[in-house]
């Protein structure tokens, strides 16, 4: 909705007395070159770039629709504009607004557009909100540049926006932050005059803890940074300890370097603890990592590496599980990624073991390392190029498939190597059928025991 006398009068007090603000509302950037991350949207030429009256041309504006996590800046992004573009500014929210709200913004818009030639840029927050007929309601306002839409979202705009939507409007995916974006806003509250002007120091250890909470999230960094800040400041104190910042979140601080030791012995226990199927230990080390911030794809790789070298075929869906979940977890990070890493430690460490897939390709290794491979049999050596029948290539081969059991009693390794073997099955979970297989097909093969 449009300003009312209400809201005129709240901001003013804010430019006024800018402590009744949150220091995160505070700390928005005043301009697009103020904005931490998303330079790959910043570019110049770009269209929120336009969207301030950077370019001109014939080429107007597009919609936009902002894709992106809580806290990496899409309102922050819509703020800039409204203060740097010479049109009219309106902001609505999804949670509050309806079809009689926006219908009377896209009035508005037209009034100020014919009247004195004013263009209109519509913030529409949570976009994901509206229902199909809500967003209808919005197609012919954008589909004839009566306003320039700026939506934003934290879900998939592609299963939550409609089509018509989308396709007049460009999709702009927002990149979580990254601890170094966090860092520099969090450096820059502590001393900006807008901020907290210096009052309070961060020293380096609570600093680490501070963006662990934040996990990538600027407004909850700015959040439990004033909240420490004011709680230190309350004990007369000039810098905001680490036990303060703890007292004021309530999360501890885990004793994990994500560089050094802490980071390869918790991975290490994580893994152990599931090769030695105690889930419950799985867990804890697993919610140690999480809470220290560890990247989930780190953990999602781990992961994928246990249910091969430690599960192996006693049970064939742990690798379909770990990747699924490494698949997931590159899709939706944190906080969500958690259940699903979750969900792939227990059913890794409650799984069947076996590590005879890792033995195996280890003995394989070790022999060809040891020079023992041999020329290829020559009745399984190419035989379809020109010439290759002369050199006996292919001759003496029989296709297993032209046999009533399906298997040749023809030699496949090198000499050298004829009778090795290197798979042992063991007789755990899913394995037990591999175990009867090899036995099976090693005796039709001909294969004597080495």
């Amino acid at each position: 909705m449009e300003p009312d006398l209400f809201t005129a009068a709240a901001e003013e007090r804010q430019e006024k007395e800018p402590s009744s603000s949150p220091l995160a509302v505070r700390m928005r950037p005043r301009t697009l070159d103020e904005v931490v991350g998303q330079q790959h949207l910043l570019k110049p030429g770009s269209p929120l770039r336009r969207l301030v009256g950077e370019a001109s041309g014939p080429a107007g504006p597009s919609s936009v629709i902002l894709w992106g996590p809580p806290g990496t800046g899409k309102t922050t992004l819509a703020y800039v504009v409204s203060k740097a573009t010479d049109a009219r500014f309106v902001e609505l929210s999804a949670i509050t607004a309806g079809v009689k709200e926006v219908r009377a913004v896209i009035d508005g818009a037209r009034r100020a557009s014919g009247g004195y030639g004013k263009e209109t840029v519509l913030f529409l927050d949570e976009i994901h909100r509206f229902s199909k007929a809500q967003q209808d309601s919005l197609l012919p306002a954008v589909e004839n540049r009566w306003v320039t839409l700026i939506a934003a979202t934290t879900e998939n705009p592609n299963f939550s926006v409609i089509s018509p939507l989308l396709s007049r409007s460009l999709l702009l995916t927002l990149e979580p932050l990254t601890d170094e974006d966090v860092k520099g806003l969090v450096r820059r509250a502590l001393t900006d005059e807008r901020g907290l002007k210096g009052a309070v120091t961060l020293p380096e250890e609570t600093e680490s803890h501070l963006l662990r909470i934040a996990g990538g999230d600027a407004r909850r960094a700015l959040t439990a940074l004033e909240a420490a800040a004011g709680a230190a400041l309350d004990k007369g104190e000039a810098e905001i300890g680490l036990t303060t910042l703890e007292e004021t979140v309530d999360r501890a601080a885990v004793k994990y370097d994500r560089d050094g030791d802490q980071h390869y012995d918790v991975a290490s226990a994580l893994i152990k603890s599931i090769r030695g199927s105690d889930v419950d230990a799985a867990l804890h080390y697993l919610a140690r990592m999480i809470e220290a911030g560890e990247d989930p794809r780190f953990i999602a790789r781990r992961l994928m590496i246990s249910a091969s070298e430690d599960i192996g075929l006693a049970d064939p869906t742990a690798l379909q599980t770990a990747v699924a979940a490494a698949q997931a977890v590159a899709m939706i990070g944190f906080p969500e990624a958690a259940l699903t890493l979750s969900h792939a430690t227990i059913a890794l460490a409650l799984a069947p073991k076996s590590n005879a897939a890792t033995t195996a390709i280890g003995a394989a290794l070790e022999d060809v390392r040891k020079g023992l491979a041999g020329p290829v049999p020559a009745h399984l050596r190419d035989s379809h190029y020109k010439g290759a029948t002369k050199l006996g290539h292919g001759q003496g081969y029989v296709y297993p498939h032209d046999l009533p059991e399906g298997i040749a009693a023809q030699q496949y390794a090198p000499d050298a190597l004829k009778d090795r073997e290197y798979y042992e099955p063991t007789r755990h979970g899913a394995e037990a059928r591999y175990a009867d297989a090899v036995e099976w097909t090693r005796k039709n093969l001909g294969r004597k025991r080495s």
